[in-house]
């Protein structure tokens, strides 16, 4: 390296150094970063010469959707199943929440890891979760769950969805500490910042919650969720529909008005709080890219955004309507593309008369038509076996049948226990029916990059069970997904992370297998010349 060079490097070290120090080593790396680093797909030493789209010569198919899971902790009401478990046992119920997810072919999980003001990971900005550990002084457990469940997810080959809610504080008591702030831990952010406080309702079902309207106290809450980012090799952030709280029984207002007299502006107290969310959702979009461009943000909004005796615009639906209610203008998150995916809560059957699952999902599809915002759905696996028309097993599956027809992208189910609970079997019948093989995520339409490179298979053997074990060389991308053939369209047999395990567990004679590379964003490589399994 000649004197100029040197020169050249360390002034250029040196420029690196400082935007560090100034602007936060996220915001580095979101400037350097490249949705693929992948070498061009032929050329360059050791290329290989793929196909696209086929493999040994014949057509190759893989369903492009997401598949997933509400893992809930709040309450236990999936995991962990008490509160103040050991931490073998926690991991131990983890990973059985991970093998239904991979029995499932599942391809994401949405792990509940801020239900509360709290936290799943040792967090400056949180106290532990009590569903955690079973206390409410905000201790430590002595161990890292966050870091364990990322990468037991990514072992799997599962995207790993941290889940937030960003504004509640608290839980009513006994299970949470309700509004009594003497029982807050005492490093919670709203025992710290009593003027960041708002409880409501009034008597035992009470919570605090952060005050939306308060822009520190808006701040600190985005901080907490990014610090989970910052930390964590986390595959997306997702909100559910809890913003401003539900009307609860009487017809008491969530009491803000001192912030509302501050911070008003002019503005009706309605508009006034939609802005408050609609910032906070814009804020954490403009954020996430600054931080980590690649990581996809999502709400599951309830299913209503307006009826259409009230807005035009609206559907014709007549139930809650978030706009107006929760303050959630859902339409308006889709149309500025401050989301990756929407995943509308339509837990509804089809022919309800209040909120018919078809006219919803039609509303739903003409919204996200159009826009980057990939449109999945949340399914009611939970009111399976209710009465009426949830008495049904098929209900689930005819309406994953619309889903499909109509362009949706994906389906997140809650939640797991009902999963795993497979009522009427009616889990059974629609995994049957449309999960029967691996899928591969939707590409992010934002982040363009050029395919990775080819992968190679360079040998295969069988163990004692009779799984076929694959070695490679090239996967450079963070996934990989298996193809096989056996003299007709060649489908998607696996898919995993890199360094995980290329197998097929299932192998059939005659088959021939080929490999691609796929990047974060969903982008596949060509595949690999085939390589042809032993006779068994």
């Amino acid at each position: 390296m000649t004197g100029v060079q040197r020169l050249r490097l360390g002034l250029l070290l040196s420029v690196v150094l400082i935007a560090a120090l100034a602007i936060g080593a996220g915001l580095v790396r979101a400037a350097f970063y490249q949705a693929s680093a992948a070498a061009p797909v032929n050329g360059g030493a050791g290329a290989v010469a793929g196909t696209t789209g086929q493999c040994a010569g014949q057509p190759a198919r893989a369903t492009r959707e997401l598949r997933g899971m509400w893992l809930t902790t709040v309450y236990n009401l999936d995991f962990p199943s008490k509160p103040g478990l050991s931490e073998d046992k926690v991991k131990s119920e983890y990973e059985k929440w991970l093998d239904l997810a991979v029995a499932q072919n599942h391809n994401a999980i949405f792990v509940h890891v801020r239900p509360s003001g709290d936290a799943f990971w040792p967090s400056a900005y949180a106290p532990w979760s009590n569903w955690l550990t079973g206390r409410f002084d905000g201790k430590s457990p002595g161990w890292d769950p966050m870091a364990f469940m990322v990468s037991e997810a990514h072992a799997r080959g599962l995207e790993f969805h941290a889940w937030f809610n960003p504004y509640r504080g608290t839980q009513p008591a006994p299970s949470g500490v309700g509004t009594d702030a003497a029982k807050l831990a005492p490093n919670h952010p709203l025992r710290l910042h009593p003027e960041w406080r708002v409880a409501y309702p009034k008597g035992k079902t009470g919570r605090f919650y952060f005050d939306p309207g308060i822009p520190e106290a808006r701040k600190f809450v985005e901080d907490s969720m990014l610090e989970a980012v910052q930390k964590y090799d986390v595959d997306g952030v997702h909100f559910d529909d809890f913003f401003y709280p539900y009307p609860e029984g009487t017809n008491e207002d969530f009491p803000d008005a001192a912030s509302f007299k501050k911070y008003g502006a002019g503005r009706s107290k309605s508009d006034w709080r939609r802005e408050n969310v609609n910032v906070l959702v814009q804020e954490m979009h403009d954020r996430l890219q600054q931080t980590k461009p690649w990581v996809r943000f999502g709400i599951s909004p309830f299913g209503i955004w307006r009826n259409k005796a009230t807005d035009v615009k609206g559907s014709a639906s007549n139930g809650l309507e978030s706009y107006d209610t929760i303050y959630a203008d859902t339409r308006k998150w889709v149309q500025s593309g401050w989301l990756d995916y929407i995943a509308p809560q339509l837990y509804w059957t089809i022919g309800f008369d209040k909120a018919d699952y078809t006219t919803m999902l039609k509303w739903w599809t003409a919204l996200t038509k159009g826009t980057n915002v990939q449109l999945y759905i949340g399914m009611a696996d939970y009111r399976v076996g209710e009465k009426n028309d949830w008495s049904k097993p098929t209900m689930l599956s005819r309406e994953m049948t619309l889903n499909r027809q109509l362009g949706a992208q994906g389906e997140i189910h809650f939640s797991a226990t009902q999963v795993r609970d497979d009522k009427l079997g009616a889990v059974t019948r629609y995994r049957k029916a449309f999960y029967n093989s691996p899928a591969l995520q939707p590409r992010l339409a934002r982040l363009t990059a050029a395919a990775p490179a080819t992968p190679q298979l360079t040998a295969v053997r069988r163990d004692a069970t009779g799984k076929l074990i694959f070695t490679q060389s090239g996967v450079a991308t963070t996934n990989w997904a298996l193809y096989r053939t056996t003299g007709g369209p060649a489908g998607l047999v696996a898919t995993g992370r890199a360094g995980a395990e290329i197998a097929d567990r299932y192998p059939v004679a005659n088959g021939t297998y080929c490999l691609s590379a796929v990047d974060r964003n969903g982008n596949e490589s060509p595949l690999s010349p085939g390589l042809t399994a032993p006779v068994a």
